[in-house]
């Protein structure tokens, strides 16, 4: 069907998996198998969902519209620097666009990844889109600052003693840090990170 092969198609482009997107909609990862193959048309009540996971609109998904929701740009640093607000910085490596539906939804940047910490999904030169927030919960992707370092990509997870931040790539030990840590460094948060734009 084409509406499940143009999801198939976002999902590669954008290095999700259908197991991820199953754990999104929060159904069994066979219900996508299951679509293709006919056995199920249940992807219809999920759509509204499917177009946020993979950022295109419903109508494009149903070939009412032929391209992606463009509009708003939005910049792209690579680095954010303790101390500098968001807001104020003036270095710019590039610039992405997301729709306006997106934009309307909260304040968003890009930041190039670099390093191989977050490796294999995320690779140096990749940009993830983040929206700004100051809170992130336990399995969120989100950007951080520990004390006067620059800004780092690390996993959440959250403890009644303090938070983890986590390294996709093995080779990188978890860093922990108690409440009192979190508030003396401190450790904060920039953003949620909500898209990955891979550069190939």
């Amino acid at each position: 069907m084409q509406i499940l092969n143009k999801i198939s198609k976002h999902l590669k482009e954008q290095k999700k998996t259908q197991k991820e997107l199953c754990e999104y909609l929060g159904i069994e990862k066979t219900a996508f198998s299951d679509w293709k193959s006919g056995k199920s048309n249940s992807y219809k009540k999920y759509l509204p969902q499917i177009s946020d996971f993979l950022n295109v609109s419903i109508d494009y998904l149903l070939d009412k519209e032929t391209i992606k929701k463009t509009g708003v740009s939005i910049p792209v640093f690579g680095d954010v620097a303790a101390g500098i607000p968001i807001s104020a910085i003036e270095d710019t490596v590039d610039t992405e666009e997301i729709t306006e539906e997106m934009a309307s939804k909260g304040e968003y940047f890009g930041l190039m990844i670099k390093g191989d910490s977050m490796e294999p999904r995320f690779t140096t030169g990749d940009v993830v889109i983040v929206r700004q927030q100051d809170t992130a919960e336990t399995g969120d992707i989100a950007i951080v600052m520990i004390g006067n370092e620059n800004a780092t990509c690390k996993k959440i997870k959250r403890t009644p003693e303090g938070v983890m931040l986590i390294s996709t790539n093995p080779n990188y030990e978890p860093m922990f840090f108690t409440n009192k840590q979190i508030e003396e460094l401190p450790v904060k948060i920039l953003g949620k990170v909500v898209e990955l734009r891979a550069k190939f």
